[in-house]
């Protein structure tokens, strides 16, 4: 952010701390949560069976489905974001089997994201 747009960067967090707070709190409850669910445990124990000895495999096609998940935000940067973290996640997932886990994980990315002042590519308000 200090490269591409100076000005957003951490600028939520100095102007807007309520907002910020609020926007972390939604964001987990009602976006991580429900993505974390899908994404990871139900995807997860439903599928996991099909790729039984290569992991890779099934990591890449969550991932892939995860971020075009995001597609709707019209964003290149988001969907590479999200293809990305969609690894980082289904890889934790699948050492941990927590839901907890990977959700508090996917919010402190989310929550960093956010303060760094990224939060206006992911349709929060700024």
């Amino acid at each position: 952010m200090y490269l591409f747009n100076r000005e957003a960067l951490f600028s939520i967090v100095l102007e807007r701390p309520l907002l910020w707070l609020m926007i972390s709190i939604f964001y987990s409850l009602f976006s991580v949560l429900p993505q974390e669910f899908l994404f990871r445990t139900y995807f997860f124990n439903r599928y996991e069976s099909i790729f039984p000895s290569n992991k890779i495999y099934i990591v890449l096609i969550n991932a892939a489905l995860f971020s075009f998940a995001h597609i709707f935000f019209r964003n290149i940067f988001v969907l590479l974001l999200t293809f990305a973290g969609g690894i980082l996640f289904a890889f934790s997932y699948i050492k941990t089997k927590s839901l907890l886990l990977i959700s508090i994980e996917h919010a402190i990315y989310g929550f960093w994201l956010f303060t760094l002042g990224v939060g206006e590519m992911l349709a929060f308000p700024v």
